[in-house]
């Protein structure tokens, strides 16, 4: 396949899955059950930090979670009482415990007292002259883990390039919330950060249809692998390269079998 029949695939099966269809067995139809800017934010960041497993699953578990902020998430974490923290000690999703779920309940608690969206939490030190979203990354790590006492077991839930990980949950919620085109899937809420800075939210089936086409030739999965394959599908569209994960994503989940 050349290089331009390849562009040619992958620009097609984009406009093919990134589509309104594409939101209702996919965990972006959390947030989308919401208007408000913040309401939005908080439903996506929990539906992606909730984001392994089965799709199902994954719905349900942050529909649950959702439903014990009363289905408002944004007042929920502005005015409940640590008395109102009792109904989350039975919530659980794999390996996301309770201690997990109410150490998040205080970080956004303590984040939205002082900040209006959630996409400060990113800013600090990422500009748009900057290349990519890495150090957006390592400064959410840095700030989400600020508080007095954080438990040790809750890091793994939020990963950092720091130490090599792929990041994959807080790469697809700035996909989310950064990208913005006309197909009514991504939001596009956050300004500061640009679609050109995106980096690909990479899990073991985008992984796997990338090193089919040849999009990747490091052997491992890491931080360095995102890098890789970001800057190949920059080639194709440096204003957008993230966009192509509805085209991977699609070959490597919604078709188990693709035929081309």
């Amino acid at each position: 396949m050349t290089t331009q029949s390849l562009k040619d695939y992958l620009e097609e099966l984009t406009d093919h899955y990134n589509q309104k269809d594409f939101i209702t067995d996919d965990p972006i139809l959390i947030p989308h059950q919401f208007t408000q800017l913040q309401d939005i934010e908080i439903a996506a960041f929990f539906a992606a930090i909730l984001a392994w497993g089965q799709r199902k699953t994954i719905i349900n578990k942050s529909n649950e979670l959702l439903a014990l902020m009363d289905k408002a998430p944004y007042d929920f974490i502005c005015h409940h009482q640590e008395k109102d923290r009792k109904r989350f000690l039975n919530f659980k999703h794999r390996t996301f415990q309770t201690t997990d779920t109410l150490y998040f309940l205080e970080f956004l608690q303590q984040f939205y007292k002082k900040n209006h969206s959630l996409e400060t939490a990113f800013l600090p030190n990422i500009t748009l002259t900057e290349n990519k979203t890495e150090n957006a990354l390592v400064h959410f790590h840095q700030l989400f883990f600020s508080l007095p006492d954080t438990p040790l077991r809750t890091h793994k839930h939020i990963a950092t390039p720091a130490r090599n990980s792929t990041c994959k949950r807080l790469n697809m919620l700035l996909r989310w919330m950064v990208r913005k085109d006309d197909k009514g899937v991504d939001f596009g809420l956050w300004k500061n950060i640009s679609p050109s800075q995106l980096l690909m939210p990479l899990d073991v089936h985008v992984e796997r249809v990338a090193r089919r086409l040849g999009l990747i030739e490091r052997k491992q999965r890491d931080w360095k692998t995102v890098l890789e394959l970001t800057g190949r599908l920059s080639a194709f569209d440096p204003d957008d390269p993230v966009k192509y994960d509805f085209a991977l994503f699609g070959l490597g989940v919604m078709e188990k079998n693709p035929k081309r």
